[in-house]
């Protein structure tokens, strides 16, 4: 039996036609012609996405900051982290991370780790995203962002990690962000080294290279 690598492998099937079929402010929309492994060829549609970036920011009780916003394509309030889109051109996943962290809690945050990376949905969009945990988190100083459209309704609350790790299990909390990052902190805390052996906040990511 063939004994292959376990991580997801470069590869790049040939795209015969591409065209975009609609656009819009944060995706588009596309169609390639491609061909296949076995020389057939198939029409593939998929969305492309900047990307994005999450934040578990823990205080010295280990609860977690998540905020509750609508979001209107599920028509749900969903408890979410803080979190936003790689939309500026040349900005570091990390100064991202604690921009978002800035806009939408005003807080600011000593120490940084990579918890996870994950891609949203492979089968239909490139959008990949980045979850982080902070610690040493601590108001901002400085002028408050202002909030508008959904955010102006958001609603923060700090929640032990291992309550909400339960609510994740119950299928009461959805948000992929959240799913991952508790899912992926909760197993991180229970190897050595806990938060400490995660890789460093500069870490590569081969999604979204910076």
């Amino acid at each position: 039996m063939v004994k292959y690598s376990f991580e997801d492998y470069p590869e790049h099937w040939p795209v015969l036609e591409s065209r975009v079929l609609a656009e819009g402010g944060i995706t588009a929309f596309r169609e390639d012609l491609v061909r296949m492994v076995d020389g057939t060829k198939a029409r593939r549609q998929y969305t492309t996405h900047h990307g994005a970036v999450a934040v578990i920011a823990l205080d010295d009780q280990d609860r977690m900051l998540t905020l509750r916003q609508y979001r209107h394509p599920v028509r749900l309030l969903m408890w979410e982290l803080p979190a936003g889109l790689l939309d500026q051109p040349g900005e570091h996943p990390l100064e991202a991370a604690k921009r978002e962290l800035f806009e939408e809690a005003y807080l600011v945050a000593d120490d940084w780790r990579v918890l996870a990376d994950y891609r949203n949905s492979a089968g239909t969009s490139d959008e990949a995203s980045r979850v982080f945990v902070a610690r040493g988190v601590r108001e901002a100083t400085g002028e408050r962002f202002v909030r508008e459209a959904e955010e102006a309704g958001i609603v923060a609350q700090w929640v032990p990690l291992a309550e909400m790790f339960e609510h994740v299990l119950a299928g009461e909390i959805t948000t992929s962000s959240i799913v991952v990052g508790v899912s992926a902190l909760t197993a991180a805390l229970a190897r050595p080294g806990g938060i400490d052996a995660l890789r460093p906040a500069d870490a590569p990511w081969s999604a979204r290279p910076f």
